[in-house]
């Protein structure tokens, strides 16, 4: 699974939750808010270092597997799914938790493995349409 402790020098190495890409994402402290970057290729995305604590408690009020529903931010997020959630104004950052206008959105894509990797979450694998549900 993932490797790294997720700082800037030694970054968690992830994969999607299809297993088909590969990323890195670390925790900054010092950021304003204190984010979790994500390194994708060239591509950086932010997302309010919260998110962990916060999509980890709202799935364990979900109680049973969420869909993961993942999508661009210029895209509309499939109602029920850990991506709308990661967007809805009823969430604890009311809004967007992904920090970088442009590269708001692939909340349900990125943050799964992570909740996955640190042992908060059990995430599904198959080519598409995967879920998350709370440990």
């Amino acid at each position: 699974m993932a490797t790294g402790t997720g700082t800037k020098d030694d970054p968690w190495k992830l994969q999607t939750p299809s297993l088909t890409s590969e990323y890195e994402m670390y925790r900054d402290e010092s950021a304003d808010p204190p984010a979790i970057i994500c390194q994708v290729g060239s591509t950086q995305l932010r997302y309010h270092a919260r998110a962990i604590e916060d999509l980890h408690a709202w799935l364990k009020e979900q109680g049973d597997w969420v869909p993961l529903g993942s999508a661009d931010e210029q895209k509309p997020a499939a109602a029920g799914t850990v991506e709308a959630w990661g967007r809805s104004e009823s969430n604890p950052v009311g809004g967007w938790y992904g920090i970088r206008k442009g590269y708001r959105g692939r909340f349900g894509m990125y943050l799964p493995p992570l909740l996955e990797a640190l042992g908060l979450a059990e995430v599904e694998h198959n080519p598409r349409n995967n879920r998350m549900r709370a440990i």
